[in-house]
């Protein structure tokens, strides 16, 4: 055993507090199964230093840009270091949900319908784009195209909310979504090296499924087995893998979805790096086939490249 592992944590993103939760979690976890683990806050230290304090992997904790988007990745690699979680293309294409989408389109996966706009195009908003935003028909989300955590997303039901929406989007991203808002019931489904666990219902007061009920709201409710049927849990594993192999996706991840009222599964993101605190989905999946919280953190760190 007595391997050395590093605990990738915090870092610089908005999720930094998430972040330090989970990667908080996963340390206890790997200390209690004989690890030399250590936790390794990426705000304060070099990446670099890694290697020289010869670390024999690191586990991946981080969320959000600067840790899921490819980029510790292929520092990782060029150190030698293994690591958990996916690698550099299917981190940096999985963070960026407009081009995640076109890759599901791309094998005709239901997606929501959507228009991507980047600051550079932000000045024709108030002619094309603002047409084409209209027909979608509202509600709609508005929200950074690479945000995790639901941060930085505005539900709008008037069009004078818009503006006030799409301003706040920008100050998380350069590049943002405006999609269809689908409803329906919100599902999430982990996968874990290529095994897809039991799906999770999630059941909020909220409107949509948002920050504050997914980290705050004690009303939020999670059920696993979600109530979905035979068939169609069936559909909606075949329609997850098919899913996370087109991204390339590698480890442990989580892909969430909502069925609409005419039973229609559309996917909305990819989660490569899920959480592991007390109220993540990952955990609660895998506890429903019989895997505790740490044989979880051994197989994710079993399954590192």
């Amino acid at each position: 055993m007595n391997k050395k592992i590093a605990v990738l944590l915090g870092g610089t993103s908005s999720e930094r507090e998430i972040s330090i939760k989970s990667g908080r979690a996963v340390l206890k976890s790997l200390l209690k199964s004989g690890f030399q683990a250590y936790p390794i806050d990426l705000q304060s230290y070099s990446i670099i230093q890694l290697k020289k304090e010869t670390f024999d992997k690191a586990y991946i904790a981080l969320h959000g840009k600067g840790g899921e988007d490819g980029s510790i990745q292929g520092v990782l690699e060029y150190l030698k270091i293994p690591y958990t979680g996916s690698g550099i293309m299917a981190s940096s294409i999985s963070i960026d949900k407009f081009r995640t989408k076109l890759l599901w389109k791309s094998i005709d996966l239901l997606t929501v319908p959507d228009i991507y706009i980047t600051k550079k195009n932000k000045a024709s908003l108030y002619f094309s784009e603002r047409q084409k935003i209209l027909e979608l028909g509202l509600p709609i989300l508005v929200k950074p195209n690479s945000q995790g955590s639901s941060i930085g997303i505005t539900l709008v039901s008037s069009i004078e909310e818009i503006d006030s929406a799409i301003q706040k989007a920008f100050k998380y991203d350069d590049n943002i979504l405006i999609e269809k808002f689908i409803e329906g019931k919100e599902y999430t489904v982990s996968i874990l090296n290529n095994q897809v666990l039991p799906s999770i219902r999630i059941s909020t007061k909220h409107y949509f499924y948002d920050y504050n009920a997914k980290y705050k709201s004690s009303s939020t409710q999670y059920f696993c087995p979600s109530g979905l049927n035979i068939t169609q849990e069936k559909e909606l594993k075949k329609i997850v893998i098919s899913a996370w192999k087109i991204l390339g996706c590698t480890g442990c991840g989580r892909i969430d979805v909502i069925l609409d009222q005419e039973n229609k599964f559309w996917l909305l993101e990819v989660n490569t790096i899920p959480g592991m605190t007390k109220r993540s989905l990952l955990p609660i999946s895998a506890q429903e086939v019989g895997i505790s919280f740490d044989e979880l953190v051994l197989l994710i760190l079993e399954t590192s490249i």
